[in-house]
């Protein structure tokens, strides 16, 4: 949780209509943005998946690339998100259990950079995203309890903001 002073919303013009931020005059610098979350769910769910026996083949693998692949296709996603030149992006997940963690499921942490105007936290929280909806989405069929929760930008460097480190 924050506790800097609310700003404007930059997303807003001066009538209060949406539109896409200008970053034209902005100095292209390297930004990195990591996010994290994770996916909550049965012991039985958790276990399936770290055999590698779930019906739908490699859980793990299979949400990594859909993350990848989202951090790539924010901008399709997100309507006043910049379309970037990601330059990095890197998904890990893995499985965890109540006694090392205090949950059975799986944790997502994503990392995405750029050489650019403008940050790459959008994509990193996209990746983390999709990638914990692909668990959700491969092991429904035996729970559909599941959920993902704690989704949140841990890191984000560069640009005229700086850094900024979540608690």
């Amino acid at each position: 949780m924050t506790t800097s002073p609310p700003q404007s919303l930059t997303h807003f013009d001066a009538q209060g209509h949406a539109h896409m931020v200008d970053v034209g005059d902005k100095a292209a610098t390297r930004r990195q943005a990591i996010a994290s979350g994770r996916i909550e769910m049965l012991p039985a769910t958790r276990a399936l998946i770290a055999s590698g026996s779930a019906k739908k083949g490699d859980v793990l693998g299979v949400a990594r690339l859909a993350g990848i692949m989202a951090a790539k296709k924010t901008s399709e996603l997100i309507p006043l998100c910049h379309p970037l030149a990601l330059s990095h992006v890197a998904v890990s997940l893995g499985v965890v259990d109540a006694a090392s963690a205090g949950f059975d499921g799986v944790s997502c942490t994503a990392t995405v950079e750029t050489t650019g105007p403008t940050g790459v936290e959008m994509e990193a929280l996209t990746a983390v995203q999709v990638a914990l909806l692909t668990v959700y989405d491969m092991c429904k069929a035996v729970d559909r309890g599941m959920t993902i929760t704690d989704v949140k930008l841990l890191e984000k460097h560069g640009g005229k903001s700086g850094s900024f480190v979540n608690g």
